[in-house]
């Protein structure tokens, strides 16, 4: 079938206009733990949600949700370097990726003779022109074989769709469970260990190590270096059609699968500075009270539950709502995928019917 007749059929099809995009908040307008971090060195969610970063002694980066974007898009993510490292070591990355869940990827048909091929496009922009690689690597499946293809920005400081077509995977199968499916790897930095190889362009494989970011720049080597994604969309065929735009109510229940937290969405979970989003309960003098909370939305798994005290964000901490200075232990939290109960203790000289006050985060991602 030409890539014409294909995109006939898609768009005469039951999801042709809706449920095409594998990628959650591709259009980066969700940041529930912060709109910029900085100084960033290591691994971990650290501004827009879903999109995780990983760097191994590469330079220090910003990170931030950025209004910023081509036309159509008000929302892009943000990589700024601040801290140089002109020449990588051999075990140095940059890597920026989304993890998708495995049951969500079911019908790309994986580890079959009718598995599809995908296709991944984007916007991008940067100063540091060159070749980059997109990666596609699998995670629970049979064999968690990987799959590298590169891509160039040609012009400075300009937007740039990229549309990388993957081939089907016709024998690893990707488990239909809440694991690990597939991540989407940017690699923005890659030493030797990882790049020092011959990069086998779109083939499915156990790749050697050193074939997975042949070619790859590094954006780490000049402070003036930034690097700029919006418009994340990977879907079934090889035609890339429009990004999937979605309302911010439904990419925000999305996220919130993964991580939700109890105060507004303008707000940082460890530093609230108000009780905006807090939950009230009461509390007698040398016992504890139980509190129970039901999730907006079902989280993947048991999650990993944290309580604020609100003025300050200290953790496993809450506080006496009349008198913020008083502040309780929350020594007693149990999580489930649709809720979680909490039991705060009171101590010898606070009265009965103490308001206390705490803010939350639950956190099942991948």
């Amino acid at each position: 079938m030409s890539k014409a007749a294909e995109l006939a059929a898609l768009i005469g099809s039951q999801t042709a206009l809706s449920n095409r995009n594998f990628v959650i908040n591709g259009d980066f307008q969700i940041a529930q733990r912060a709109t910029s971090v900085t100084g960033v060195t290591g691994d971990g969610y650290h501004a827009v949600d879903r999109f995780k970063t990983a760097i191994s002694s590469a330079g220090t980066f910003t990170l931030s949700q950025a209004a910023d974007g081509p036309s159509g898009f008000s929302t892009c993510h943000k990589f700024d370097c601040t801290t140089a490292k002109s020449s990588l070591d051999a075990g140095n990355y940059i890597i920026f990726f989304q993890t998708i869940e495995a049951r969500n990827l079911q019908s790309l048909g994986f580890g079959s003779s009718g598995a599809k091929q995908i296709t991944l496009s984007f916007y991008v922009k940067s100063n540091k022109t060159g070749t980059y690689i997109a990666e596609l690597a699998l995670g629970d499946a049979t064999n968690a074989s990987n799959n590298s293809q590169a891509y160039t920005i040609n012009s400075a400081n300009t937007w740039e769709r990229k549309t990388l077509t993957y081939a089907a995977q016709t024998v690893d199968v990707i488990n239909n469970d809440s694991g690990e499916g597939m991540n989407i790897f940017f690699w923005l930095g890659a030493g030797s260990t990882y790049s020092g190889g011959t990069l086998n362009s779109n083939v499915w494989a156990n790749t050697t190590t050193a074939n997975r970011a042949v070619g790859q720049v590094n954006l780490a080597d000049s402070t003036s270096n930034e690097w700029l994604i919006t418009g994340v969309q990977m879907e079934l065929g090889e035609q890339a059609t429009p990004f999937e735009h979605r309302s911010f109510g439904d990419e925000l229940a999305r996220c919130q699968r993964y991580y939700e937290k109890g105060m507004p969405q303008a707000t940082l979970p460890a530093n609230n500075n108000g009780y905006n989003g807090v939950i009230y309960t009461n509390v007698q003098s040398g016992y504890g009270t139980w509190h129970t909370y039901q999730f907006s939305v079902p989280k993947r798994a048991t999650p990993t539950m944290t309580l604020f005290n609100p003025s300050s964000g200290t953790a496993n901490k809450a506080v006496d709502v009349a008198s913020p200075s008083v502040v309780f232990t929350t020594s007693t939290l149990y999580g489930t995928e649709y809720g979680f109960l909490s039991a705060i203790y009171g101590g010898s000289s606070d009265s009965t019917g103490t308001k206390v006050g705490f803010s939350w985060q639950a956190e099942a991602e991948l």
